[in-house]
């Protein structure tokens, strides 16, 4: 319980705050060499910005509006100051998003989220995150070589050839969404191998505690991390299970949705990052993700500030099976289809497992159509969904584009 990275995680709050906030001017400083920074912070005095109150002055950016500044500035949008070849890897998210690998061989900062669940030098880890153009793989890959950890670098799916690695490899360790470790752990089962691994670090999707309950009752410790491509990890949990501690390196803020306003203490808000990369710095990011402080210090001796978690979104983008699907994405679908109606994507969880429909307004109940926007849903989404199709008016006017009806874990 009092094991940490690094004397970092246990310095007093007081400390921490002078630090973050003593090297955040010259952050600020190095972002306003990019255009985009330039033009949104004009006006802004970098040495100026050395507390919270002056930081909640400066305009939020919203990943929301990424998608569309991307695209009329690729690949970065003006946010980042050098070339795309002064990168080691350029990855890109759904949307799109387009991602450099910041320096460093800890390049997200995740190593600690993982050596808070259990990860320790030795362990074998089941990598099963993707490695193809997103960087959720590389995340986790970084992180447990930093720690000293061999890295089976699987990637999701193909289930047969995962099974057949846990039972020659036998790793220790597994990282990946909570839903493909039931899946994993049910194979595994199936095939009567008795599986190895016995810590895990779970993100990307919803962990409920019936899930939780299940994985424990298997032998596993599976914790929570809070990442993102574009930040790395901003919390993770502890063996103290007491909500989630908010990485080293960074500011967050919670602000009102719609808003750069901080909300007062105890009430939920939209998370906001700001990151201390002078290279690739993201300044008053708005992630879209609601959650609350919790008050005081971590039972586990941490004393960074700790997060409820994930409580909802401040906008309608949703995330299923660990990848972001954004309304963009359906009114894409909408164009592809003009003989469609309102289109409303409903997500829910059943067997432990995201599922998506489509509901989508038509004329007639045609088969072959909703085959075709099957088939579409799947080619912008990179997910597979039920396409149900409904008689015109059936939806609500009400701008609701996608509904998340999975229960709040």
């Amino acid at each position: 319980m009092t094991e940490h990275f690094d004397a970092r995680e246990s310095r007093s709050p007081e400390e921490r705050e002078a630090e973050l906030f003593g090297r955040l001017p010259e952050v600020i400083a190095a972002a306003m060499r990019a255009p985009a920074y330039a033009e949104r912070l004009a006006g802004i005095d970098p040495p100026q910005v050395t507390d919270r109150a002056a930081l909640a002055r400066l305009p939020v950016l919203r990943k929301s509006e990424l998608p569309a500044l991307h695209k009329a500035k690729p690949p970065f949008g003006g946010f980042v100051a050098g070339p795309p070849s002064g990168f080691a890897r350029l990855y890109t998210s759904p949307g799109p998003i387009f991602e450099p690998e910041p320096e460093g061989h800890d390049a997200w900062h995740s190593a600690r989220a993982l050596f808070a669940a259990g990860f320790r030098p030795g362990d074998i880890v089941l990598n099963t995150f993707s490695y193809h153009l997103v960087p959720a793989g590389m995340i986790m890959d970084s992180a447990a070589r930093a720690i000293g950890c061999a890295v089976i670098p699987a990637g999701p799916g193909n289930t047969e050839t995962q099974i057949e690695l846990m039972a020659a490899y036998a790793p220790s360790a597994y990282c990946g969404t909570p839903d493909f470790l039931k899946i994993l752990l049910d194979a595994a089962g199936k095939a009567g191998i008795r599986p190895s691994i016995r810590k895990a670090l779970v993100s990307g999707a919803a962990f409920p505690k019936s899930l939780q309950d299940e994985v424990a009752a298997r032998g596993v410790e599976a914790y929570q991390a809070y990442a993102t491509a574009d930040l790395g990890t901003i919390a993770y949990e502890t063996q103290a299970r007491s909500g989630l501690v908010l990485n080293e390196d960074i500011i967050v803020e919670l602000v009102r949705p719609g808003t750069g306003d901080p909300v007062p203490e105890g009430d939920v808000g939209e998370i906001v990052v700001t990151s201390l990369d002078p290279r690739h710095p993201w300044i008053r990011l708005a992630v879209g993700d609601l959650t609350a402080f919790l008050p005081g210090p971590s039972p586990c001796g941490r004393t960074n500030r700790r997060i409820k978690g994930w409580m909802g979104r401040a906008d309608q983008t949703a995330k299923v099976k660990g990848m972001f699907v954004r309304p963009e994405q359906i009114a894409e679908v909408g164009r592809r289809h003009p003989e469609l109606g309102r289109l409303r994507l409903v997500v829910t969880r059943e067997m432990e497992a995201d599922r998506m429909v489509l509901r989508a307004e038509a004329p007639a109940q045609d088969p072959a159509l909703a085959e075709a926007v099957s088939g579409t849903l799947q080619a912008v989404t990179k997910l597979k969904g039920t396409v149900e199709l409904v008689a015109p008016g059936a939806l609500p006017n009400d701008g609701k584009v996608i509904a998340d009806e999975r229960p709040v874990a």
